[in-house]
């Protein structure tokens, strides 16, 4: 059933929905990586696609930037298209000094200031936590090509441009935290009130304690082993 956001069609959606932030980080994976796409979805540039990997049925979707634009999309896809699992594949700023450009982190949880959960459904959770059973796939994945995920705790925050500087001794000593992305939290609370599964890979973009950054290019283009891992999904 079509949305205001989303005009895609019964059945035209696989069960299985991988989301990058930028749409056209999803028209590239489905250009290079799938057969047999279909787009299914175009309002707002917001694309959509369906196809195959290695044979097997799944969708990607672009989520745009922050919590209130994933939780619509993500929203949608689970309560109106049937979609079972979604996982966010992003990029992410890292506090940690162990996290380098290109690694790739498998979220656990996600902690957030964020007032996300509570103004949706009244939950007071800072702490928002990945599906196991679809992070341990992620991880069987992984270890099958040679992949090294980074699990743990990402901060997901409301705020890209902080006018006071950012605590890394707060945030990595005190809350755990990483890195830092925008949407998480509330991929996992929207998957946590609607029973369904929700995970996140992410590839450090850039890092907040050496201060190296990766070009808009690399970012929409070269993330590859993010995106294999999270392929291998497909069903």
């Amino acid at each position: 059933m079509p949305t205001p956001h989303n005009h895609a069609l019964e059945g035209q959606i696989a069960k299985t929905v991988l989301m990058p932030g930028d749409p056209l980080r999803a028209k590239y994976i489905a250009e290079h990586f799938l057969e047999n796409v279909v787009c299914f979805n175009t309002v707002r540039n917001m694309f959509g696609y369906t196809g195959t990997y290695q044979g097997k049925r799944i969708s990607v979707m672009g989520s745009g930037m922050g919590m209130p634009s994933i939780g619509i999309y993500s929203y949608e896809l689970y309560k109106f298209f049937g979609v079972e699992r979604i996982v966010r594949i992003g990029s992410a700023g890292s506090y940690s000094p162990d996290l380098k450009l290109f690694d790739v982190m498998l979220v656990t949880e996600s902690w957030s200031e964020s007032s996300y959960a509570r103004t949706q459904n009244g939950s007071r959770k800072h702490v928002m936590r990945a599906t196991p059973v679809l992070t341990r796939e992620l991880r069987q994945i992984a270890r099958r090509l040679d992949i090294p995920l980074h699990p743990g705790r990402v901060h997901s925050s409301d705020v890209f441009y902080h006018e006071t500087p950012t605590n890394l001794g707060e945030l990595l000593g005190k809350k755990k935290c990483l890195a830092v992305e925008m949407e998480s939290f509330a991929l996992f609370h929207n998957a946590s009130v609607l029973g369904k599964q929700a995970a996140c890979l992410l590839t450090i973009s850039d890092s907040l304690v050496t201060h190296e950054e990766t070009t808009p290019e690399q970012r929409e283009k070269a993330f590859t082993q993010m995106m294999r891992v999270a392929l291998g999904l497909a069903k």
